[in-house]
């Protein structure tokens, strides 16, 4: 029997799950975020060893028994300086070197196609996407909130912030969307909303990307602003899909599963719209249920970066026993 683990790693926590190769999840845990862009380089190694420690405690088995392990990390290649850095962590918290590493982003791809052929689309705070096609990967998008991330959560949030404060002013008409986003955020006056974003929140990503709910609420009562945010944030993600299907070589003849994650997509009014957009392309292609989580995602990529790709059988177990998303 071989055991694999999977760490998906994040800004806010970090999941690991830990496999058999029969399709049985043995253990599972959390730590705290491992992105060490906000929290500094010794948080990767702090929160591995935290996670870790926990998940073979839980499994009472040693790190030794671990054949392979895949770790998938936030602001992984996001500076190739500290590639060379994030790639040995791991080997002073299993004590060996059958492991490999990436962007989390492979996490939600291989948890979501279950490690086939394909294309994942993340709406988070962010949003990016990755596909895969006989073993050649790309990533498109995850440029950051200052000058990218279309179509995510943080995008979102901010042209409703926008569409509020043309609201306010008079430049456009007064929605449904301006008294709601003026009591979730709790303020007297309109023009308070600077101070308190930039001042108050000091533009905290993931606190301005949390509106993205409230342009939700404000599209079904049938705010047209909202409606057009929302619009242009699903057509925003169907050009990372078109794009990462030319860059992965899929061709015209062929259709292509795609899937998603990340919390934009809990939005049923959102995900509509997503569906409709993606039908509306040029492409074929096969919209998909998420199967997996990221954490046993990353636990069945390990497997496969190994050489011993889990058997068809144990990958549908796997799937029949994930808890209801």
């Amino acid at each position: 029997m071989a055991i694999y683990l999977g760490v998906d790693g994040g800004g806010s926590k970090t999941a690991l799950a830990l496999i058999e190769d029969t399709g049985r999840v043995i253990a599972r845990a959390t730590a705290p975020t491992s992105y060490y862009f906000n929290d500094g380089f010794d948080i990767v190694e702090q929160t591995l060893t935290q996670g870790v420690t926990d998940i073979c405690t839980q499994a009472s088995i040693a790190t030794s028994d671990i054949d392979a392990a895949f770790f998938g990390l936030p602001g992984y290649g996001e500076a190739s300086s500290d590639i060379e850095a994030l790639n040995a962590v791991p080997a002073g918290v299993l004590g060996h070197d059958r492991y490999s590493c990436d962007n989390d982003m492979v996490c939600g791809w291989a948890g979501s196609l279950a490690g086939e052929d394909g294309i994942n689309v993340i709406s988070g705070t962010g949003s990016m996407t990755y596909g895969e096609r006989q073993g050649v990967g790309h990533r498109v998008g995850g440029w950051g909130e200052l000058f990218g991330d279309e179509g995510s959560a943080y995008w979102i949030a901010t042209q409703g912030l926008n569409a509020f404060s043309r609201m306010s002013d008079g430049r456009l008409p007064e929605g449904p969307l301006h008294g709601l986003l003026k009591d979730h955020l709790q303020i007297a006056g309109d023009l308070d909303a600077v101070s308190l974003v930039i001042d108050t929140w000091k533009g905290n990503r993931s606190s301005i990307a949390a509106l993205a709910t409230t342009v939700c609420e404000a599209a079904r009562t049938g705010d047209e602003m909202s409606g057009r945010i929302l619009s242009a944030a699903a057509d925003e993600l169907v050009t990372l899909i078109e794009t990462t299907r030319t860059l992965v070589k899929f061709t015209a003849q062929e259709t292509v599963p795609v899937s998603y994650s990340g919390g934009m997509f809990s939005d049923d009014g959102f995900l509509t719209l997503f569906v409709t957009a993606l039908q509306g392309a040029p492409a074929k292609y096969d919209l998909q249920r998420p199967r997996l989580d990221p954490a046993v995602g990353a636990a069945l990529y390990a497997a496969k970066h190994s050489g011993h790709p889990l058997s068809p059988d144990a990958v549908q177990q796997l799937s029949d026993n994930q808890p209801t998303r």
